[in-house]
């Protein structure tokens, strides 16, 4: 049994910023995410076709912007230019796409704490891991607590392993595959970060045991996040930055 390392990290994470109280990804939610209290904030990070490391979660643009096609097709001076806000409420118009650089630089300033998802455009998996974690280890250079990094996908975490080993990683998990807690392993994982259902005391057991923290989202009920806190996980990733005191 390995002794898992030491966790600089709160309990809860604000799921893009506030949960759904702002337009997910954009610097208003993080910084009403901050005015709830919140200390630890989880993006979505994926890069243009001129490599700027900007903050989006869908492949494409319709969801959440006044664009439309494929996000990582377009250069960055394009994307700047999208409305990331009126989709929300008309109180948020003309919001814009932010980059990591402009998230990251306001979370050192007030320092808050950052868990970056890298979600790469199709096709882009190993180059976005390691634009994102070459990035993220110059902006966070010579500071107390690094971001933590986490994907979905294993080259895309392989990409960040290589770029910038120093930096924690995680895997996230929709199903527990057979190998999950080998790959993580392989991947240098510090973390392995699943649906909510997911856990059951087994399960974070073999996490715990292997020197890994057991992170979960996206928790926004209250029997769920108790349910996650009896059984010893270390962290909850959550939309509900106005029902869960993070303080807690």
């Amino acid at each position: 049994m390995n002794s898992p390392a030491p966790w600089p990290y709160p309990r809860w994470i604000a799921h893009r910023g506030a949960g759904r109280l702002a337009p997910e990804n954009t610097l208003a939610a993080f910084r009403l995410g901050a005015q709830h209290g919140w200390r630890m904030f989880e993006c979505d990070a994926k890069l243009s076709a001129d490599g700027v490391v900007f903050l989006l979660h869908d492949a494409t643009l319709e969801r959440t912007t006044s664009g439309r096609g494929t996000a990582g097709e377009l250069p960055w001076s394009d994307l700047a230019q999208l409305d990331a806000g009126a989709w929300h409420s008309r109180q948020y118009a003309g919001e814009p796409i932010p980059t990591l650089e402009n998230l990251a630089r306001w979370c050192i300033a007030n320092r808050l704490l950052l868990n970056i998802e890298i979600k790469p455009t199709p096709g882009t998996e190993e180059a976005t891991g390691r634009a994102v974690a070459t990035l993220a280890a110059r902006l966070w250079h010579g500071q107390d607590v690094p971001p933590l990094l986490t994907s979905f996908q294993p080259l895309a975490l392989a990409g960040a392993r290589d770029a910038a080993p120093q930096l924690p990683r995680g895997l996230l998990l929709d199903k527990l595959h057979e190998g999950w807690l080998h790959a993580a392993q392989q991947l240098g994982c510090v973390a392995i970060v699943c649906n909510h259902a997911l856990w059951d005391r087994e399960q974070v057991s073999a996490v715990q045991g292997a020197g890994m923290r057991a992170l979960s989202y996206t928790v926004n009920d209250e029997w769920a996040a108790e349910r996650l806190i009896a059984l010893g996980t270390d962290g909850i990733i959550s939309d509900r930055v106005d029902l869960f005191s993070p303080a807690g």
